[in-house]
């Protein structure tokens, strides 16, 4: 269609993992649990429930679109000015504003190839010039990266941990990276599943790295469970943040995600018991997975990815454990077509899960 721009043509479509009520109407099972998104599995924190609730009286009005008060709480609690702060449906959200705001027609980007497949989608739907550069043993390349940085670079995204890998880049890699980036570079730094990493040593918060060109993103959606609602947020210097603030959507996020957002960062406990569940579900799945001989990739976030011999392999197994009510996720839309991810669980889905695949391996 002439209208439809070649690019846009090209794209694929997203495919996410599969709902737990769809699995359920095709192959007429009641007992199925989903470790296919990378979800939190003890729901989501009871105070952001309880402000969703309370917001819904007001559900006539429009949200404040300037997000005061979430921006004002998140700037207190990671101790900057609220000019540093955005807000977004998501992380996705506020790289599409991005893209919007700073890009111009002939800049470039780079990136990881089969990283977070959101980049890869939003990157391609730009219509400019993306550099994908193959990962190293399942991380980023920041070498081979740094290689491609030309005068025509605009953007570089790193997830940091990856998704689908796990994998995560070291402070000493970040520096040395670092110094081969050009201030007129923005460097997006992902860091939805930063509330499992930040305790590791090595690991680059990058709300230590505020430097003028390093875009920071983290997301209510996964340690906070609030992957419904839809709301993520940002971190940069003030002159970025406001000319974010012009391109972005009006009203976004909505009342309801605001007011969830406000009160997921007073609920610790939740934070907590989030955190510890992760970890002793991680310890599980990687103790269970070597005895079973299964190959992985070390994750330091919610899931974790296996290796198998072959892409027929890897379908299978997806399939025969959709059969048994175990929802994972094959990675071929990714571009790793031998890999599966499996999220984290609650302890009896961790178990129905290692069952299952004994059974079928």
């Amino acid at each position: 269609m002439a209208l439809v721009p070649s690019y846009i043509q090209r794209l694929a479509h997203y495919i996410p993992g599969k709902p737990i009520s769809e699995v359920q109407r095709e192959l007429g099972i009641d007992n199925v649990i989903k470790l296919a998104s990378n979800e939190n599995p003890l729901g989501a924190s009871p105070k952001a429930i309880a402000a969703i609730q309370d917001s819904l009286q007001n559900i006539h009005r429009y949200p404040d679109s300037s997000g005061f008060e979430l921006r004002t709480k998140l700037a207190e609690k990671f101790n900057v000015k609220m000019d540093n702060v955005v807000l977004g449906a998501g992380s996705e959200g506020i790289m599409s504003t991005i893209m919007r705001t700073f890009l111009l027609s002939d800049d470039e980007l780079i990136s990881a190839k089969n990283s977070f497949i959101g980049f890869r989608v939003l990157a391609n739907a730009s219509g400019r010039q993306i550099h994908w550069v193959p990962m190293k043993q399942h991380c980023y390349d920041l070498g081979s990266m740094a290689d491609r940085i030309t005068d025509y670079t605009k953007i570089i995204y790193i997830a940091n941990p990856d998704n689908p890998m796990g994998t995560y880049i070291t402070k000493e890699d970040f520096d040395e990276f670092y110094a081969h980036v050009p201030e007129r570079v923005l460097i997006i730094l992902d860091e939805a599943y930063f509330e499992f990493a930040k305790e590791i040593p090595d690991y680059p918060d990058s709300m230590t790295y505020r430097y003028d060109n390093v875009i920071t993103l983290r997301s209510f959606s996964k340690a906070y469970g609030l992957g419904g609602i839809r709301i993520g947020y940002g971190f940069a210097h003030d002159e970025l943040i406001a000319n974010l603030m012009k391109v972005k959507v009006p009203f976004e996020p909505s009342l309801a995600a605001q007011a969830a957002g406000i009160a997921a960062l007073d609920d610790s406990d939740f934070l907590i018991k989030t955190i510890q569940t992760n970890k002793m579900g991680m310890k599980f799945l990687k103790e269970k997975f070597d005895g079973m001989g299964i190959v992985q990739v070390p994750s330091v976030a919610n899931f974790i990815t296996t290796i198998w011999s072959s892409e027929k392999d890897a379908l299978r197994l997806t399939q025969d454990l959709l059969k048994k009510g175990v929802i994972v996720r094959h990675l071929a839309a990714f571009g790793w077509p031998n890999c599966i991810r499996i999220s984290v669980g609650l302890e009896k889905e961790n178990q129905k899960c290692i069952t299952c695949l004994k059974e079928i391996l």
